[in-house]
């Protein structure tokens, strides 16, 4: 049994047994290219889309919500320190915010 390919240059599939008969027959064989782009339907990029914006938006609410906690904490410690006075710790004293008058 002999299945091997026609000769040349097919560039679709013709199948052996429809080269055969068509090369009894002397029938033309005719091949009708059809240009369907293979790929994947555009829904099918829509889950890593959605997930990536969604972690996109996780990171920056995270990095909005820490930049809120800094200014919260800044605030918080400059309202400590104008509030206590002089700061002493073994013997040094630090005066963080003194008054302009003085």
């Amino acid at each position: 049994m002999n299945d091997r390919e026609p000769p040349g240059n097919l560039a679709p599939h013709i199948p052996a047994d429809l080269y055969r008969q068509a090369e009894a027959t002397g029938r033309p064989i005719v091949i009708v290219h059809t240009t369907t782009r293979a790929g994947r339907p555009a829904g099918t990029y829509l889950l890593p889309i959605a997930v990536g914006f969604a972690g996109a938006i996780g990171i920056i609410g995270t990095v909005a919500a820490f930049l809120a906690l800094v200014e919260f904490a800044a605030h918080t410690a400059a309202l400590i320190a104008s509030t206590a006075g002089p700061i002493g710790v073994g013997g040094i004293t630090l005066k963080l915010f003194h008054p302009k008058n003085k």
